[in-house]
């Protein structure tokens, strides 16, 4: 007889793999034990030698489906006393964790089945779940998983759901979040006037309760409703006054709104769809999904306002299975806060926030201990294009051909942030936590670096963070103690924007030296002035600038963001003086004749006009002149509405200039805004205008980069940067760089805009002090 001790990581705790391997050993007629530990899970097994490979090639081969194997070392001849059965050990805490925490999954087909199925105990039971299926990552207070580590050690199990979870031949053996009517959570029907149940609380109630939570929507109602990793704000995707009543109470004037569908064949009524989109939805992560909308059946107009495409999702838990059992049509189902706030997630705070939104609450007393909202992504080129991750994917565990020496924590952007914690080779991206923009928000984000401090167990010993002063992301990280809890010293590495965009998609696909095109809205520059339309040549240790736009000022300041026609003014103001007024452009008739002298004032005295580069306030500015809008409601929102204009790619691009200025060069906007203002002022529809826009930029970033390699010879280019989002411009650009033999790489799981600085940050962050530690040295 001989022993073998396994030590395996990755994704292997919530995902039914203790019961995966206790079936196997038995199989295989072997004995020992499998236990949860800090870093993984750990196998002690005896048995013949044959029967040992076939358990391990078995353990390789069939695996859990929602596992994932990242390591698994063996050690053999190991001495210990021979034990007569397998079992399944208590978990052993570790001082070092490494163990991976599951996402969240999707309700598996098995409890679907016992959820719809009146002759099962879980009938209409909102929290039915299994080895296979449930609340992961949001229900885990710390590792080893185990129950008494997670929010369902409120719930003490019944006889029954205890002879489930010590059955090694059932499906809840060891399903830590295993629960039923007679023991587990409950839910909760509502109104927000009265805070008065419609139903009983009982669970024989949940009948009447969803049939009336239907009632509710048909009659144009508001709800809130607590899901997986936050609340909802829900309503009749067909009524537009109920939609219009979201936005109105919600302040979120235009930004689209989430639909869920209750099965594929409904989504397909409103939207065309892949085989790539359609397997997406389905995804254990159960994503929303931008696909394009059909123009033969829509929902409310107020959804999606001047946008082609919908951010279509699939019910991925039991709830919502439910709702869409009784309620046979399409529900907006869109993060439950108020504008700017983080997503709602315990019911005190819920009710305090959502009252005045929601007519109606449905809630359930299962805490959440992290927030987590809906993830966001598109198809690009048949592989996933991320725009917000969280949910489902949540907390992502990256691996990089890249050794942290000391453990990192990297602090993020403002928009759309994300931090990440860093140790070994492994990058832990947290999930979207927001606009930095509140203190609400930065709590959300220091409570989430805590817990992830936890649960990985990293004292980081450096900060990364971005060079902008005013960023609450920057201040909490010049504010953080600069000793951490072990007593070592803390440093701290500002780290440029632009750069943070590069080296986050460059680390994603395993480069270390490449030309980057970085093109976004708003990024401190090295030289003080504020950046957007670069081209560098990226290592992780530090860039050279390279390219930009010609520089602009930003008359007004940040108000030119929420105001194009500013930007519009601006670029005009440079191009003709104030000749331009003369024009008679359309989008002036729009502005009151004293902003108008105020912002030439500005601009004239050089007064709150900062200095840009940045290719989304050239995005700005251009559908400004082209008559898309003069006032945005939410970030990019005129580049976005620009780009959808475009009905015909079959153009030839406008001409941007190419100048050579001390070693750098400048691509010239100036003919473009002439020749954008002659088109307007020859009645040319927008869409064309959009379109020679979009093939003019794509025109001279390749002619640029062409430029730059026959100077220095490299040959990889990555694209990142939240302009990226625009796949009209990411494809024309992608294409022309690929014709010209260049190796173009793009983000897969790392979003482009600022959700993916934290990586690079970290990345930069590391080396750096590892390039300074051996300058020291």
């Amino acid at each position: 007889m001989s022993t073998y001790r396994l030590s395996i990581s990755g994704v292997v705790q919530g995902v039914g793999f203790r019961p995966f391997i206790f079936r196997l050993a038995n199989e295989f007629g072997l004995t020992g034990y499998v236990t949860n530990t800090s870093n993984g899970v750990t196998i002690l097994v005896q048995g013949d030698k044959a029967g040992l490979e076939k358990f391990i090639e078995n353990i390789r081969t069939d695996a859990p489906k929602h596992s994932r194997i990242d390591n698994l070392i063996i050690a053999t001849n190991v001495e210990h006393k021979p034990l007569q059965e397998f079992s399944i050990r208590e978990s052993q805490s570790e001082s070092d964790k490494t163990a991976r925490i599951s996402p969240d999954l999707d309700i598996c087909d098995d409890c679907l089945k016992e959820l719809f199925d009146c002759a099962n105990r879980r009938y209409l039971y909102p929290f039915i779940n299994c080895t296979h299926c449930g609340p992961r990552f949001t229900i885990t207070l710390d590792v080893p998983y185990d129950r008494k580590m997670t929010t369902m050690k409120d719930f003490k199990m019944c006889p029954d759901c205890q002879r489930e979870y010590d059955d090694p031949q059932n499906r809840r053996f060891h399903a830590q979040p295993n629960a039923c009517p007679v023991c587990g959570p409950r839910i909760q029907l509502f109104s927000a006037d009265t805070k008065v149940d419609l139903v009983g609380r009982d669970t024989s109630q949940n009948e009447a309760i969803f049939t009336s939570l239907s009632e509710i929507y048909s009659d144009g109602k508001i709800v809130a409703v607590k899901g997986i990793g936050g609340f909802h704000l829900s309503c009749d995707a067909g009524n537009e006054l109920a939609v219009s009543a979201i936005r109105a109470r919600k302040i979120r004037e235009d930004k689209p709104f989430a639909v869920m569908f209750s099965n594929l064949a409904m989504i397909e009524e409103y939207c065309e769809i892949s085989d790539t989109e359609r397997a997406l939805l389905q995804q254990v992560a159960h994503p929303i999904v931008l696909l394009k909308k059909k123009t033969s059946k829509q929902v409310s107009p107020s959804v999606a306002p001047k946008n082609q495409f919908l951010g279509a999702m699939l019910p991925y838990s039991p709830i919502h299975h439910l709702i869409f059992h009784f309620h046979q049509k399409p529900l907006v189902m869109t993060s439950g806060n108020m504008s700017d706030e983080p997503v709602a997630f315990k019911n005190d705070d819920a009710i305090a926030r959502l009252s005045s939104i929601a007519d109606y609450f449905l809630i359930n007393n299962r805490r959440i201990h992290t927030r987590c909202d809906d993830s966001v992504v598109r198809i690009w080129e048949e592989h996933e294009y991320p725009i917000r991750k969280a949910r489902g994917y949540s907390p992502e565990q990256i691996a990089l051909d890249w050794k942290f020496n000391q453990p990192v924590l990297a602090s993020g952007a403002e928009q759309k942030n994300t931090f990440a914690l860093a140790k070994n080779n492994q990058i832990y991206l947290s999930q979207h936590i927001g606009d930095m923009e509140n203190v609400e928000v930065l709590n959300s984000f220091d409570i989430g670096i805590r817990h992830y401090r936890k649960v990985f167990d990293i004292e980081p010993e450096i900060i990364a963070y971005d060079l902008h002063p005013d960023y609450l992301s920057t201040r909490f990280a010049m504010e953080y103690p600069f000793k951490n809890s072990a007593g070592k010293k803390i440093r701290k590495i500002g780290v440029q924007h632009h750069h943070a965009h590069a080296v986050s998609c460059m680390a994603e696909n395993g480069i270390s030296r490449a030309l980057a095109i970085v093109l976004d809205g708003t990024g401190l520059g090295s030289d003080g002035t504020i950046w957007g339309g670069e081209i560098l040549l990226a290592e992780f240790t530090g860039f050279r600038r390279l390219a930009h736009f010609k520089n602009v000022g930003m008359p007004g300041g940040s108000s030119a963001i929420r105001n194009p026609w500013q930007m519009a003014v601006g670029y005009l103001h440079q191009v003709f003086g104030k000749g331009f007024i003369e024009f008679g452009l359309p989008f002036l008739k729009e502005v009151k004749p004293d902003k108008l002298e105020i912002i030439l004032k500005a601009i004239e005295n050089q007064i709150n006009t900062p200095i840009t580069s940045s290719c989304g306030r050239l995005f700005d500015g251009v559908a400004a002149i082209a008559g898309i809008r003069n006032h945005v409601h939410y970030e990019g929102q005129a580049a976005i509405e620009f780009e959808q204009t475009i009905t015909d790619e079959n153009v030839d691009g406008y001409i941007f200039g190419i100048e050579s200025q001390n070693d750098m060069i400048i691509l010239d906007w100036k003919e473009v805004i002439k020749s954008v203002v002659d088109d307007v002022l020859n009645d040319v529809k927008s869409g064309t205008i959009s379109a020679k826009f979009h093939r003019g930029l794509a025109n001279v970033f390749s002619e640029v980069a062409e430029k730059i390699r026959q100077s220095i010879g490299i040959n990889d280019v990555v694209l990142s940067g939240g302009v990226f989002m625009n796949i009209h411009l990411l494809s024309m650009l992608n294409d022309l760089l690929k014709q010209n033999g260049f190796h173009v790489w793009t983000h897969r799981r790392i979003p482009p805009n600022d959700g993916g600085i934290s990586v690079g940050q970290a990345v930069i962050a590391s080396a750096v002090v590892k390039q300074k530690q051996l300058t020291e040295n």
